[in-house]
């Protein structure tokens, strides 16, 4: 919130708009530095460049001034998908920046003959379930204690589904 302030009265200092694209190996060092700020257990940088360079994961990312804004992994089995993973930078949030990369990044997937997406939620992970409610996802399952937290306890898992077609 403090950058609208900032670019208010000193339009200079806007971002530029972010860029949709593919990603790349040289991505996953950056990638994953953005993983371990968003969740509780981030994926290693190897972890992320093994996604990348899957031909059965869509790899996608936003990008403001050659740095990582958001990512998105997902993998593509027939005519189905799961989104693995989603993050977004925390100096970015609140931008709108995860609604855009979802938009483009279902575009790329129903591109690829993809029918149905599905991902799994925390439960109390109220920007996420906005996110996705907002892009019509519905909850379908759910997974007890599935998501281990920091502090030992165990959060439930919501599984969502989005039809493509």
């Amino acid at each position: 919130m403090w950058w609208w302030w900032w670019q208010s009265f000193f339009p200079w200092l806007r971002r530029p708009a972010p860029r949709f694209r593919l990603m790349h190996g040289h991505d996953a060092e950056q990638a994953a530095a953005l993983h371990a700020n968003s969740f509780a257990r981030g994926w290693s940088d190897l972890e992320i460049a093994r996604l990348i360079s899957d031909p059965a994961v869509e790899a996608n990312a936003l990008e403001q001034e050659r740095d990582l804004s958001a990512f998105v992994l997902s993998r593509i089995a027939a005519d189905e998908a799961e989104i693995l993973t989603i993050a977004v930078d925390p100096d970015c949030r609140g931008e709108g920046l995860g609604h855009q990369l979802l938009n483009a990044h279902l575009a790329r997937l129903a591109a690829r003959g993809v029918k149905n997406l599905f991902l799994e939620v925390e439960d109390d992970n109220r920007a996420a379930r906005a996110l996705y409610a907002k892009a019509g996802f519905e909850q379908v399952g759910t997974r007890q204690a599935y998501y281990a937290r920091p502090d030992g306890s165990r959060g439930h898992a919501l599984v969502l589904k989005l039809p493509l077609d």
